[in-house]
């Protein structure tokens, strides 16, 4: 058995598999998701798992350099910025912030290896991942 945090096999093998500067989207209930794109649903029911319970075990596994955020966040959903910038102060992690309107976040999210769709019910509680390198 797996003895790290993040026990789910699909979105462990995506983070394995992921190269310096792709990304992974990790997002709420409602983003609209490309067919085009893997999705990983982990959206049981209406805020569960939420946001930040799937964005931190991802943390633990993932080496992040860069995110993006939609700027709207800020107008609708602060204690969200909050609580992921505290996750990656947590995760000893300091990435580059990029901010973007919510329309072109949904079309970054076309690049995306993967999207993670948690139960999440919140505005603009979405976030692309980078990835860097652990050397």
């Amino acid at each position: 058995m797996k003895k790290g945090r993040l026990l789910n096999s699909e979105l462990s093998y995506e983070i394995a598999k992921i190269g310096h500067t792709a990304h992974i989207t990790v997002c709420d209930a409602g983003l609209p998701i490309p067919k085009d794109v893997k999705r990983i649903d982990l959206a049981i029911e209406a805020g569960t798992p939420n946001f930040i319970q799937v964005l931190k075990p991802i943390l633990s596994e993932m080496q992040v350099e860069e995110i993006i955020l939609a700027r709207e966040i800020h107008d609708h959903n602060i204690p969200m910025y909050a609580a992921i910038m505290k996750a990656f102060k947590e995760a000893g992690m300091d990435p580059k912030i990029i901010e973007v309107s919510h329309e072109e976040f949904k079309k970054i999210t076309h690049e995306s290896e993967a999207i993670v769709r948690t139960g999440e019910c919140s505005p603009y509680s979405n976030i692309i991942l980078k990835s860097g390198v652990t050397f």
